[in-house]
Order: structure tokens, then sequence, then C-alpha cells
């Protein structure tokens, strides 16, 4: 089975800690990218949130091209920027052929 991940600013990811995922406070875009390429190794899901995310974009298509982990953008508490349901948008659209959302 494989573990998930939480990555992004304290407030925003704490309460994950509770469901049982290993949360990664992170607040720089480098270590955020280095941290992206440890996790990928042994985890299955990695939640980032968007503000963290737009940090690291570069790091994060790359790791798309592959089938795990899958990398899942969630907003923080600094709010929604839509990056997250962007994404989504595009995933869908890549799996089925058109977008449904």
């Amino acid at each position: 089975m494989y573990k998930v991940a939480v990555m992004g600013d304290r407030d925003s990811i704490a309460a994950f800690s509770a469901l049982g995922f290993d949360i990664f406070e992170l607040y720089d875009g480098k270590s955020a990218s280095k941290k992206l390429k440890e996790l990928s190794q042994s985890y299955g899901i990695i939640y980032i949130t968007e503000k963290l995310a737009s940090l690291c974009e570069k790091d994060i298509e790359l790791l798309k091209e592959n089938i795990t982990p899958a990398v899942i953008l969630i907003p923080g508490t600094s709010g929604n920027t839509g990056k997250g349901m962007e994404s989504l948008n595009k995933a869908v659209e890549k799996a089925v052929g058109k977008n449904i959302l």
C-alpha cells in the first residue's frame, strides 16, 4: 500500500496528520523541490498546497509524466488560487480525451 504525504505551511497541513498522512512543513521552493524528489521514491500520493506548488511547478510537471506519485494541489489557508481545479481538469482531459468537469 502506498503512503500519502502532504506538503505546505503548518496551518494548512496540520489536520492531515489526524488522517494518518505524513506531513511536511515547507515554505520555500528549493526545499519543496528537494522534498518532492525524495518523496516521489516512496509515496503514492503527494498533496501540496497551491501556494507551495507555485514555487516548484517544473518539478511537479516532471512527476506528472510518471504513474506514481499522484501530485494533487490543494488550497491552503491563504485561499484558493484555482490552480488545483485547473490541474484536475487537465488530468481528466488527458485521461478521458475531453474535459467532463
